[in-house]
Order: C-alpha cells, then structure tokens, then sequence
C-alpha cells in the first residue's frame, strides 16, 4: 500500500461517459461528483443501467471518462496511457466481479500470484499462499476453479484482490452468485481484509443490508448521484 496519504482515495469531478452505439450516442455518466477518502466504506446502489458498474470501472481504470476529472490514489488517470494504467491498478487497486474471474487453467495459487508475478515480486507464491489462508483456503492452494465451489471461487477472487495490499478494493455485486449464507460469509471476509489493511472499500450491490454495514450509501439514477448520506443501520 502507498505510503502517500494525503487528500482523498478517489475524486471525481463533472465525470462524463459517452458511448457510440447503433441508437446512437448513449451518456452513461452524466456529470458525476464524488469524492472518497481513504479508509471509507461506501456502498452505491442504484437500479439497473444508472451506472453503478461504469463508474466503478472509470475508478479502476478500465473505461476512460468523455470528459471531467478522475483522480484515484494521488494519479489523475486521464493523463495516463495504457500502461500507466496497469501500472496503477497493479500498484493501488483491487477488484471483484461477481463472476469470479478465474484463469480456469491455474490453480487457486497461482491465480493469486498473478499480479504479484506481473508486478516481479519474487515471493508471489509465498504471499499468494498466505492471502488464500487467510480467506481460509490454506488447504486447496493447487486445485483448480472447476474443482472448486462457488464461495471457494469468490474466496480466492479476494485474495487475488487483496494479496498486493491494494489502497482501494472495488467490489460489484460479489454476492450475487452465491447463495445468502455463502454470500454473507464472502462479505464477512471482504469487509474484514479490507479493515485489516487499512484500504478504502466502494461496494456496488443491491442488497440494503449490506449496504447498512459501510459507513456510507451513495446513490445513483441516470449517470448522476441522486443521494449520498451516512448508512442508517436501524432502517427498515
């Protein structure tokens, strides 16, 4: 994790996102602010197509915003080329899909030391097996995904997120293909490794329950933020 802490972990300022398709231009974001300081857990809900998931890719790196300023971990990534993204997500970023995202082909090891191999870290494999113990999967370090059941998969996509001591885990929907007892253990997990390090955690789910348990509820319609409040863990 970065040593440089000051200002906040994500800031975005007027963000738009246009895309081409065959109905024509289609505006995504539409002028999004937002700013989140390190350390905070922010749960973003929203219905479908308000641009939950796009924005946690603009955050990541993974989409260019149209327009405005995203700035995570101290980097404006606008001025960033390809790989000065890869750069910055390998160095502050952690992220989890609900699909699991595993290289079916590997190992549960050696889908953790991925990054770590990428970024030439000579103790992937050592730190790799220490992530999937402490996700409580010390004991299937070589089975492969197929080999292993659905909390399992979500479990070892966390240590992959986790395993480079990221300053900021992005999490879209991580339940939503496992089942509520499963699920809540996975969250259990992700809020407990995101605590024990000390990185920022912006959740997009559904679930209001699971909002209530970040410090923070932001929501959006449209592309825009409709609502951004401290979490109220005695709602309804």
């Amino acid at each position: 994790m970065t040593s440089a802490n000051a200002g906040p972990i994500v800031e975005l300022r007027d963000v738009r996102l246009k895309l081409e398709s065959l109905a024509g231009e289609v505006n995504i974001l539409r002028g999004l602010d937002l700013v989140v300081g390190r350390g905070e857990t922010v749960a973003v809900l929203g219905p479908s197509g308000s641009g939950k998931s796009t924005m946690m890719m603009v955050m990541a790196g993974l989409e260019r915003a149209s327009s405005g300023i995203v700035r995570v971990a101290g980097e404006d990534l606008g001025a960033l080329d390809e790989d000065g993204l890869a750069l910055f997500r390998r160095r502050h970023v952690g992220i989890v899909f609900q699909g699991f995202h595993l290289i079916p082909t590997m190992t549960a090891r050696e889908n953790v030391a991925v990054p770590l191999e990428f970024a030439g870290v000579r103790d992937a494999f050592a730190r790799a097996d220490a992530a999937l113990a402490s996700v409580g999967l010390g004991h299937r370090l070589s089975h492969y995904p197929g080999q292993l059941s659905g909390g399992e998969q979500q479990r070892v996509a966390l240590a992959r997120a986790v395993v480079g001591e990221p300053d900021l885990v992005l999490a879209d929907e991580p339940t939503g293909n496992l089942d509520h007892a499963t699920g809540a253990q996975v969250m259990d997990l992700l809020f407990g490794l995101a605590g024990a390090r000390g990185a920022t955690l912006v959740l997009i789910t559904h679930d209001l329950a699971l909002a209530r348990r970040c410090a923070r509820v932001v929501r959006l319609q449209d592309g825009r933020i409709a609502g951004d409040a401290p979490a109220a863990p005695d709602a309804p």
